[in-house]
């Protein structure tokens, strides 16, 4: 068990002093020494060119950060693992820290004159990672992909209308809607395999009483990446009922070995012209909190109207870190890519081969892991345990809160609640695995030694 860490904001502020930030210094966590080494061999290194550590445990507790610090709130300092939101663990980019320290060194923020080198830099991204051409005119920036489907919520939903959404998804869209005043509308999918699959007569059943459809390609928290027939097919019945497609596309950068992204913009262009599609690196990068993004569409009509629905106020650091990550960010994200596949292997062979009553398939797309909890949850009495806090409860307990509870007070690791992902959540958790595969490892054998202890 760690001990307590004693960092808080003020004495993580001191302790990385400017230098750090303009620098990109930062010493590795205090919690390599007292995790062993990983079983699976780091990346191997490749002459001619910068090499990358993520195998780093970059320790982030006391610097604010929600993924650790609230787990660690909510649960005590016996947190050992934080795997919850969706943010990453590992040092930035360099070449992000060296635009933001040659910016900061300006030594001035007044307001931000925004060249078309920051759209320009979007659009070659997708142009070479993807063979996808975006017209920069048709570039919306927001500040962050939430406001954005808020904004296309806005221009098609009217409020108390309904949205479809393939679920289980991104939780944050039930958020969404309820700032837009919808009422979401949600088509559960078919597990085959252990690979989620849409039902087709429940998605066409429903589409014909929504105004909106929001995508989420790859899915989270599944991890499918969509395929160009599965989004056909989902465009022309939303076409054929006059439903515009709202594609989240935020975690398209991540793809695991073998499959492949494909973006709503690249399908028929009578599709794409019923579409928005979202996106933006704060996933990709781990910029989340800078706040940027961006939208577009070929439909003028979607973007005339979405543009009176738009406001946002982006900072200059957020802008300068989007476009060195779109402009020189791609040798690290080539690199983390085959990292994180590797994290997933160790996580879906680690799961089968450790822990009776826990199933995952690796997922196709994203840094998550949606775990199947339901033997797990039947060997602790979740439901039972549920039942009986629900007797005098103020607010409701749900088994897989116990669930939760019941991984951090005995696997020290903190994961996130499938119901809250809507129908089909349940009995399931997230996990995050974007960190070091030391610390994976370390989540695994603990929830594999507490699960030995029943």
């Amino acid at each position: 068990m760690l001990g307590n860490h004693g960092l808080n904001r003020r004495a993580f502020l001191k302790s990385t002093g400017a230098t750090a930030v303009l620098g990109a210094v930062g010493a590795r966590s205090a919690l390599a020494s007292e995790v062993a080494a990983p079983d699976v061999a780091p990346v191997g290194l490749r002459a001619g060119r910068e090499d990358f550590d993520f195998d780093e445990i970059y320790d982030r507790r006391g610097s604010d950060s929600i993924k650790w610090d609230r787990a660690i709130e909510q649960f005590g300092p016996e947190i050992e693992v934080g795997m919850g939101i969706a943010d990453m663990d590992f040092r930035a980019a360099p070449c992000i820290t060296n635009a933001i320290a040659e910016r900061a060194a300006h030594e001035n923020w007044g307001y931000l004159s925004r060249d078309s080198s920051y759209t320009d830099a979007v659009v070659a991204w997708n142009q070479r990672r993807y063979d996808l051409d975006i017209d920069p005119s048709t570039i919306v920036w927001t500040s962050g992909v939430h406001p954005g489907v808020i904004a296309g919520l806005h221009t098609f939903a009217p409020p108390g209308s309904r949205v479809l959404m393939t679920t289980p998804t991104y939780n944050g869209f039930y958020t969404d809607l309820r700032f837009a005043r919808n009422v979401a509308e949600d088509s559960e999918m078919k597990v085959v395999d252990g690979v989620y699959e849409i039902d087709w007569d429940d998605f066409e059943r429903r589409v014909q009483r929504v105004h909106a459809f929001i995508l989420c390609n790859p899915q989270n928290p599944t991890g499918n990446c969509w395929s160009a027939e599965d989004m056909t097919r989902m465009g022309e019945i939303c076409l054929e009922h006059g439903v515009p497609v709202l594609s989240d596309e935020i975690h398209c950068d991540f793809v695991t070995k073998g499959q492949k992204y494909t973006p709503f913009a690249s399908l028929d262009p009578k599709l794409v012209d019923n579409s928005v599609t979202f996106k933006s690196n704060s996933k990709t990068f781990s910029l989340a909190a800078n706040k940027v993004a961006w939208y577009f569409s070929t439909n003028p009509s979607f973007m005339t109207r979405l543009r009176q629905n738009t406001r946002a106020d982006l900072s200059t650091i957020g802008m300068v870190a989007a476009r060195a990550a779109n402009n020189e960010g791609d040798e690290w994200l080539d690199q983390l890519l085959v990292y994180l596949d590797g994290n997933h292997d160790l996580t879906e062979a680690y799961i089968r081969e450790n822990v009776p009553g826990v199933k995952y398939t690796k997922a196709q797309g994203t840094f998550l892991a949606w775990l199947d909890m339901g033997g797990l949850m039947d060997r602790i009495d979740a439901q039972g345990k549920a039942d009986h806090e629900n007797r005098t409860a103020a607010q409701p307990v749900s088994p897989e809160s116990i669930l939760q509870r019941w991984l951090a007070e005995n696997a020290r690791i903190y994961l996130n609640n499938g119901p809250s992902y809507g129908t089909g959540g349940e009995q399931h958790m997230r996990m995050n695995i974007a960190t070091s595969r030391t610390l994976v490892k370390r989540a695994l054998d603990n929830l594999s030694n507490a699960v030995a202890e029943l």
